[in-house]
């Protein structure tokens, strides 16, 4: 464990050499599942964003399975020379690595043992990855998380210099830079019961309860002060959802099973959503944007496995609510320059649910600023849903607003402790997803505990940042928040897509994959994920910078920067 003052004389040191960025390592600790880095209230690891000084420089950041977490290695285009990221290597025969097979179109994994001798002595071989920076796709402005109420309540929990370093490490620059935040409007699955606003009085039209925050949220707003302040968030999006009505708008008159909101109330709920915007607006807390409900699937056919808060829609129903209550009601009030996304489901539903919204209504999707997509079912469903609705609808953003890994059947349910797949997976899929024209990524819940929760129907998942909520001492990173971290600190706002296309010497189930922006200095961040148990060389063709040469390690994500 790093000690207090090592910290402080790391940064003492870097400052009196004149250094334009400083980084306090990760102080890595072995798992059953791989490594993580560790915080305590005194030391935490950090990254100042590196600095281009001159035209010939270079800057690779890099994390790998072996240990690497944001190492810095810079080089100078102008010599000519390869840039090489230096890693350990495995050399024991016994090591058994696991080989991975990726369809780029379903990201869909085939898992086997090798022989880590297999690929000792074998040749290293050779990408080539073009970068033409005149052909131009979206912008990618928006990386963030959600602030439930498992998050909240952990937050509490915790030593303030602790809570501090969950809000430095996720939002301030020398973190991962994120800059938007999900809360649900009233309760969510990550609560530690369910709730909604104006429970009591039932059948109240006018929601006379509804007057003031609730105390959950009223903590909240604090804590994102706070959030902000630590995490140099001038200017924090926050954006709202809600997973079910008050019980008594509801058709089964429950949290969740089969359940629809009574037409009676769609006026009430739009009601319920303007409430809440106008509240939080109250508290400083201005809301972004909002959705028109978490996961409207739920409550339709999800019933059978899903046993948290939810609330079915069927398109043709949310296209009417869209169309005559909820858009009139926001769009005719101060509240009229929050966006509006629709959906919030899974990929699987696109552009299917949109397109029965426009045949009930046809003028409801006007009232949309950007679609909302969940991961959860990305590895079995291919990105072209998502192009044909991108077609549809090209003006609209698109964001990917929710994802966890441990909610299969299949899957260890809660964390993996350390799991470098399961950092993979979410490299794999911001890297999918961003070249499908994505504007941004909301991960689910910024911390749990060892568990996976707590929340009051036992739903354990993993986070990028694990609490242990035993000691309160410790918080743990783990490779998920590197791996979100690698597209998130380094794409500022107004950064652009950019062509980047990757030779895959005629095999499409190479493990290696890459996507390119341009960002707003004018600097490319080129973001390479090398997937095989082998170092391989990549020869990047720049159309304005021409050649440049890298040699990265096993199982390693890098970002390359260079203007």
């Amino acid at each position: 464990m790093k000690t207090p003052w090592l910290g402080f004389l790391f940064a003492l040191v870097a400052s009196s050499a004149g250094a334009t960025d400083w980084q306090l390592p990760c102080d890595l600790r072995e798992t059953s599942h791989g490594s993580v880095c560790v915080c305590n209230s005194t030391y935490c690891d950090y990254l100042e964003q590196p600095q281009l000084a001159d035209p010939s420089q270079i800057v690779v950041i890099s994390s790998s399975k072996d240990g690497l977490r944001f190492k810095k290695t810079t080089g100078d285009l102008s010599e000519n020379k390869p840039i090489t990221i230096d890693d350990k290597q495995f050399t024991d025969e016994n090591f058994n690595a696991d080989a991975i097979l990726v369809d780029q179109e379903r990201a869909w994994l085939q898992l086997a043992n090798i022989p880590q001798s297999l690929f000792i002595n074998a040749s290293i071989r050779t990408y080539r990855i073009s970068v033409k920076r005149e052909q131009r796709f979206q912008n990618v402005s928006i990386f963030g998380g959600a602030f439930t109420g498992t998050v909240s309540y952990l937050l509490k929990e915790l030593p303030a210099a602790l809570q501090d370093h969950v809000y430095k490490s996720y939002f301030h620059p020398v973190g991962i830079a994120y800059n938007t935040i999900r809360m649900s409007i009233g309760g969510s699955d990550f609560d530690m019961e369910p709730w909604a606003y104006n429970e009591w009085p039932r059948h109240d039209l006018k929601l006379s309860n509804f007057s003031e925050l609730d105390p959950r949220d009223l903590q909240k707003v604090e804590q994102l002060k706070r959030l902000k302040a630590i995490g140099k968030v001038d200017e924090l999006k926050i954006m709202g959802a809600a997973w079910s009505a008050p019980t008594w708008m509801k058709s089964n008159e429950r949290w969740t099973g089969f359940g629809q909101l009574k037409s009676e109330y769609y006026q009430t709920w739009a009601l319920y959503h303007l409430k809440f915007l106008e509240l939080m607006r109250a508290k400083n807390m201005p809301i972004w944007a909002i959705s028109t409900g978490n996961e409207p699937l739920n409550g339709v056919i999800g019933f059978f496995f899903v046993h948290f808060m939810s609330m079915g829609w069927t398109p043709w129903q949310q296209a009417i609510w869209l169309n005559d209550n909820l858009g009139p009601t926001i769009r005719n009030s101060t509240e009229s320059k929050v966006l509006i996304f629709g959906n919030d489901d899974q990929r699987y539903t696109y552009p299917m649910w949109f397109r029965k919204m426009r045949s009930s209504r046809s003028n409801s999707l006007s009232y949309l600023d950007g679609l909302a997509v969940h991961w959860y079912w990305d590895e079995l469903i291919g990105p072209q849903l998502i192009d044909q609705a991108h077609t549809d609808m090209p003006n609209k953003l698109l964001l990917n607003t929710e994802s966890c890994i441990g909610d299969k059947p299949w899957q260890t349910h809660g964390p993996e402790l350390g799991s470098w797949q399961r950092g993979e997976s979410y490299m794999r899929a911001y890297t999918q997803d961003l070249a499908h024209n994505f504007n941004g990524w909301l991960d689910w819940n910024l911390v749990l505990d060892e568990r996976g929760g707590p929340n009051y129907v036992n739903n354990f998942v993993d986070a990028p940042i694990i609490v242990n909520a035993t000691s309160r001492a410790e918080i743990y990173k783990q490779p998920i928040f590197y791996a979100i971290g690698h597209f998130s600190k380094f794409l500022p706002p107004e950064s652009v897509r950019i062509e980047t296309r990757i030779e895959k010497q005629g095999n499409p189930f190479t493990q290696i994959s890459a996507v390119g922006f341009q960002r707003p200095d004018g600097s490319v961040a080129l973001i390479i994920y090398n997937g095989q148990n082998q170092p391989v060389d990549v020869a990047l063709d720049d159309s304005q910078r021409g050649a440049i040469n890298l040699r990265l390690p096993p199982r390693s994500w890098h970002t390359v920067l260079y203007k």
